[in-house]
Formats: C-alpha cells, sequence, structure tokens
C-alpha cells in the first residue's frame, strides 16, 4: 500500500508541513491566552464586542426554560458562551471546547469569576474530531477560529455530525472588505499597526502577524457559503459586518 503523501498547507502567508500546522496553531495561541481579549480589542479597534452581540442576537438562544444546548468551537476564554448563556433561559446550556487547554483554562477561571460556570461545560477538544455523540446539539458556534482549523471540511463535517435535525450552525469570521479604499486602510492597520502594537502589549508581535496573515488567506465569502454546502448545510447565507471585515455564516441541519 503505498504511503499518504505529506501535504503543505498555509500557516498564515508561509508553507508548513500538513502534521506541524496544528502544534504551531497552539503555539501561537498558549502565547496568547492570557491576553485573548485584548489581542481582540487590538485586532478589531474594540468593534469585536459589537460583533459578538450581533452574532449571539442572531442566535436567539430560548429565553424560557425549554432545553437548548448550544456547542461554542474555539470558544475557550468563553467570550461568546457566556453572552448565548445570559441571553438565553433556565435551558440554555453551553458546551465549550477548545483546542489550546491554556485557553480553556482562561475560560474556566473567568466562568467561575462571572458566575457562570453552572451553565458552561469547558472541555478541550479538536474542531476536525469532536468527542460528542451524533444529534446531540440545537446550535454550533465558532468565532474567531475556524481559519486557524488545518481541514476546514472536517471541521463543518463534525459540525453538521453533532447537530439534531433543525439545529443552526453559526460562524462569525474575519472576512474580506468589499470596498477597494477600505480593504487599502484595513491592510495598512493590520500588517503595521496590530503587530507593533501586539509586541509594545504583550512582548510578542508574532502570533499577531500570523492572526493578520490567517485572515488573507481564509476563503471569501461566497467561497465558504459554498463550503458550508458542500458539508450538507441548507438555507446557508451570510452577512457582511463593517463593509467585510468580518462575517457572520448561517446554516440549518435539515
Amino acid at each position: 500500500m503505498a504511503e499518504p503523501v505529506e501535504k503543505d498547507v498555509a500557516f498564515g502567508f508561509r508553507n508548513v508541513r500538513e502534521a506541524d500546522k496544528q502544534g504551531l496553531v497552539n503555539e501561537v495561541f498558549s502565547k496568547a491566552a492570557a491576553r485573548y481579549d485584548q489581542m481582540n480589542d487590538l485586532m478589531s479597534g474594540g468593534l469585536h464586542r459589537l460583533w459578538k452581540d450581533d452574532f449571539v442576537t442572531l442566535l436567539n438562544p430560548p429565553r424560557s426554560s425549554r432545553a437548548f444546548h448550544v456547542l461554542d468551537v474555539a470558544g475557550g476564554t468563553g467570550d461568546i458562551a457566556f453572552r448565548i448563556a445570559r441571553a438565553g433561559g433556565a435551558g440554555t446550556r453551553v458546551t465549550i471546547a477548545d483546542i489550546s487547554p491554556e485557553m480553556v483554562g482562561e475560560g474556566q477561571a473567568r466562568a467561575l469569576r462571572e458566575e457562570l460556570a453552572q451553565r458552561c461545560d469547558f472541555t478541550v477538544g479538536n474542531a476536525e474530531s469532536l468527542a460528542f455523540p451524533d444529534k446531540s446539539f440545537d446550535a454550533y458556534t465558532i468565532a474567531f477560529g475556524i481559519r486557524n482549523v488545518t481541514h476546514i471540511d472536517r471541521a463543518l463535517a463534525e459540525a453538521y455530525r453533532v447537530l439534531r435535525p433543525g439545529g443552526r450552525f453559526l460562524c462569525l469570521e474575519f472576512s474580506h472588505v468589499d470596498a477597494e479604499i477600505l480593504q487599502k486602510t484595513y491592510d495598512a492597520f493590520s500588517f503595521t499597526v496590530i503587530p507593533a502594537v501586539g509586541k509594545a502589549v504583550t512582548g510578542d508581535g508574532q502570533p499577531y502577524r500570523y492572526l493578520v496573515e490567517s485572515i488573507r488567506t481564509f476563503p471569501k465569502q461566497e467561497q465558504f457559503k459554498s463550503m458550508l454546502d458542500a458539508a450538507g448545510f441548507a438555507r446557508t447565507s451570510f452577512r457582511n459586518l463593517s463593509g467585510g471585515i468580518v462575517a457572520i455564516h448561517s446554516g440549518w441541519r435539515i
């Protein structure tokens, strides 16, 4: 039997061995975990807070005692999960799965501080191979995480697998700006200001440079929508925010 062919995959603007990418991504987030929310403020000028509020409003968890179980992937620090828990009623529960133990640790500590530990469960897990039964969640959310997955198609297949029929997939991700002048301004800010400020604040600008580069190599909105279609999702759509700096993608398991 022939040996499997080793592929190169994108890690920012450079190619690395397929087997090495996840470890490199993990290293980025292990370095950034303690200042992750601050990192998001730097990368978005604070707008990520409004984007996340819009994201959770679109999810619209029931405000009743009806059971509503959400899987939040790559949500280590709990920023999305806590919003969902507060927006939903007594029946809303969120399971957070993140591949970085450091990010999960930050989230668990924050859940205790914010008195949300009883409604949020944390686990270390890979988006490409989730340790949950088929058809076990009412919604799957992922915010600013899908572009860091080595095989996006595998992560989408797993998202579809763990959703119940009628369940919803929602993804919030940095995307591609739809106006040339805004794109130029955004590029200048991204490639000069963000790494420099990141280095000044945290002592290391490299994680910020990777994150900026990973945004530019992520599929455009229509292409990612097609990936959702290929994974089996129905009624797929996307909505641009801030001129396409980010987009919310939606799909349903019918």
